[in-house]
């Protein structure tokens, strides 16, 4: 006997939908599997770049020799800092005996990561939330800036109230630039010496 099952006007039988169901099975049970191995490769939370990512472009970070396997201490305490992992609670003295517990100068991504583990137990914080840190700090190198901060430091390069010497010359009163009256002498070249106040008059009173 055979069982149909009705849904927004489609037909389909018991054997039928048994079969749709173990097609969508291969893809659920794969799709467990990629999220269980981007845990182990300590992926960022939010899907950017994963620390496993992160690690390979911080260990090539000024050593062009680099294969990006492997990461020195001086590499990793840059790293730490850019992503504001050393602060006052963790300091680079406590990254370089923790790393040296590892007796290398270069460590792969598993050792790394043990050598992270220790860290976060030994000073009481998350080791997840310092691997995020670490994985959404941008590449080497480059500051982190918000917008408002990066909006406040150009209005002060840019005012020119504040400029000194030579540099206010280059600017009126209303902040508009001279152009090349603001970087050079120009002769006066209008027949009148130096120092005359009635530039320009004579026409007015005769």
């Amino acid at each position: 006997m055979q069982y149909f099952f009705f849904n927004r006007g489609v037909t389909m039988s018991k054997e039928e939908s048994t079969k749709e169901a173990s097609k969508d099975a291969p893809t659920v049970e794969m799709a467990a599997m990629a999220l269980e191995e981007n845990g182990k490769n300590g992926s960022a939370p939010t899907g950017g770049t994963t620390f496993k990512e992160a690690f390979k472009a911080f260990s090539k970070f000024g050593d062009t020799k680099s294969d990006g396997k492997h990461i020195t201490l001086s590499q990793s305490d840059k790293w730490m800092k850019q992503a504001k992992v050393i602060d006052k609670k963790i300091t680079t003295t406590d990254t370089a005996i923790h790393f040296k517990k590892l007796k290398s100068l270069k460590v792969g991504l598993e050792d790394y990561n043990k050598f992270l583990d220790d860290l976060a137990k030994t000073k009481g914080v998350s080791v997840e939330e310092i691997k995020g840190k670490m994985s959404n700090c941008g590449q080497p190198g480059v500051a982190q800036l918000t917008a408002g901060k990066a909006a406040a430091t150009v209005n002060r390069l840019t005012d020119v109230s504040k400029y000194t010497g030579s540099h206010r010359e280059r600017f009126d009163e209303s902040g508009k630039g001279k152009g090349i009256a603001g970087r050079k002498d120009l002769p006066d070249k209008s027949g009148y010496v130096t120092g005359y106040q009635h530039k320009d008059s004579y026409n007015k009173t005769h």
